[in-house]
């Protein structure tokens, strides 16, 4: 995709900037002519040079626009691209130019909620929003017909594209490098940021930044999915408990033996084991049973 859009970059349309004249002067001017047109009709009478006046004032007046701040004018003539003027404020041309106000202010565009499978199959519901701004006028003006649908449509495009390329999150033969969809925000956003940008360069747009606001597993199997994580968390605490009653039992029996408590034979050792075990990984409190006889009785 890349060659392509070096391939249109070469025969596309580039913005390059255009000089306009003051339009203060210009209407200082007009204010001039307005006094020697009251002249003109009061004083002199003359009709030519009345008409001649008039005719001036209305070829001025023509050419006026104004350009807010973070704002253009693309400028043509019969259809050949002049310039982009960017200076804000009162500006004057010739009024055969053609003029179009273009802003390059940054804007928001939030992406409805898309149901997307994922690298792994599943469907997930993705949601973001994208800010942006145009960086080239000539390119949004002449190279797409509507650079704002443009940009909206590629973003739609550019989620579902980002959405199928990683997990939504992390299994059993997930790689530890790999980030996930709800693990990964800051990478998968990066990720979103640079797919979008290639594709909306066309139109001369840049991606300011682009932002995951909403992820969810589709709702037919959001109920399996919680049951799945749940069974997930509880095995993870299982283990834990378990490697720590282990590292218990053991501490417990080197120190029995180290500082000569009491001597146990393998079926003490082995039933004192299975007695911690019991009390360090129930779920419950135990209740303690006091043996007044033997282990063998």
């Amino acid at each position: 995709m890349s060659n392509n859009v070096d391939k249109y970059r070469k025969e596309g349309n580039f913005e390059k900037p255009y000089t306009t004249m003051n339009g203060i002067a210009m209407l200082l001017l007009v204010l001039v002519l307005i006094v020697l047109e009251i002249a003109f009709v009061a004083v002199f009478r003359n009709p030519i040079l009345i008409v001649s006046n008039a005719l001036a004032m209305i070829f001025i007046c023509a050419g006026f626009f104004s350009l807010q701040p973070n704002e253009a004018g693309v400028l043509t003539l019969f259809g050949d691209y002049l310039g982009t003027e960017r200076k804000p404020g009162l500006r004057w041309t010739w009024p055969w130019n053609m003029r179009k106000r273009v802003s390059v202010r940054a804007r928001n565009h939030a992406v409805d909620t898309l149901k997307v499978n994922d690298k792994r199959g599943n469907p997930v519901e993705i949601g973001a929003v994208v800010v942006w701004r145009v960086n080239d006028t000539a390119q949004a003006t002449f190279d797409v017909d509507d650079f704002e649908q443009f940009v909206h449509v590629q973003s739609e495009s550019a989620v579902r594209h980002v959405a199928s390329r990683y997990n939504y999150d992390e299994y059993e033969d997930h790689e530890a490098h790999e980030p996930t969809l709800r693990g990964g925000a800051d990478g998968v956003a990066e990720a979103l940021r640079e797919q979008l940008q290639v594709r909306v360069q066309l139109a001369g747009v840049a991606v300011e930044e682009a932002k995951i606001t909403h992820l969810a597993y589709a709702p037919e199997i959001a109920g399996a999915m919680l049951r799945r994580q749940q069974a997930e968390a509880v095995i993870a605490a299982r283990t834990k408990i378990v490697h720590g009653a282990v590292t218990m039992v053991e501490m417990a029996l080197r120190d029995l033996s180290e500082k000569n408590v009491v001597e146990l034979d393998d079926e003490r050792r082995a039933a004192m084991v299975s007695n911690l075990m019991v009390v360090l990984c129930s779920e419950r409190d135990t209740q303690p049973i006091v043996n007044t006889g033997t282990l063998y009785t």
